[in-house]
């Protein structure tokens, strides 16, 4: 079986980490916990043909089912009852998570118009990165012809960093492709 790029490339880096951030123990090194992919359905909510084909398109760019997220309280000013279906989220872990990186870092991102790099301040100080797509139909994945219906997407990476430093450390060794002149 073959194993994904960026899982070799984290296992090629972890003597550099052990340097760059002293430590001896492996097992103390930051590494990539999970990849959360949110969709948040504001504009979508009345209809649920689009909710249906946001959640399909979902499940084909990360190869697993999606979850509906429901609002926990009522907020009358964004017409928003309590229980009602307002995101839809995937949480990646293991293979899959690796597998989809992949897609997103040498697939996904090169596809982006005007591309400039990730934002350094996408980290946050635990050590996570947030990254933020206008339009899901820059993923391979997705048949532009069939879609009905354009949506944004917010793409967690979430570490075991301690903070944002060595999180910043795992990314830059990882090869995230961030900007240079921020």
């Amino acid at each position: 079986m073959k194993q994904s790029l960026m899982k070799t490339k984290y296992q090629e880096i972890l003597p550099d980490l052990k340097k760059d951030l002293g430590q001896k123990n492996a097992l103390a090194l930051p590494r990539i916990a999970k990849v959360t992919v949110n969709v948040g359905l504001g504009r979508f909510l009345k209809e649920q043909q689009r909710v249906d084909e946001i959640v399909e398109s979902l499940a084909t760019m990360t190869g697993q089912k999606p979850m509906l997220t429901r609002a926990r309280k009522a907020i009358a000013g964004f017409k928003i009852r309590e229980g009602l279906d307002v995101g839809v989220k995937v949480t990646l872990r293991g293979k899959r998570m690796w597998e989809f990186l992949d897609r997103f870092f040498y697939a996904t991102l090169p596809r982006v118009r005007d591309f400039q790099g990730i934002s350094t301040t996408s980290v946050d100080k635990n050590g996570n990165c947030n990254i933020g797509l206008k339009e899901h139909m820059i993923f391979p994945e997705i048949i532009p012809e069939k879609v009905q219906t354009v949506f944004s997407l917010q793409v967690t990476i979430t570490t075991t960093a301690l903070n944002g430093t060595e999180g910043m450390v795992l990314f830059r060794k990882l090869g995230f492709p961030f900007r240079t002149e921020e």
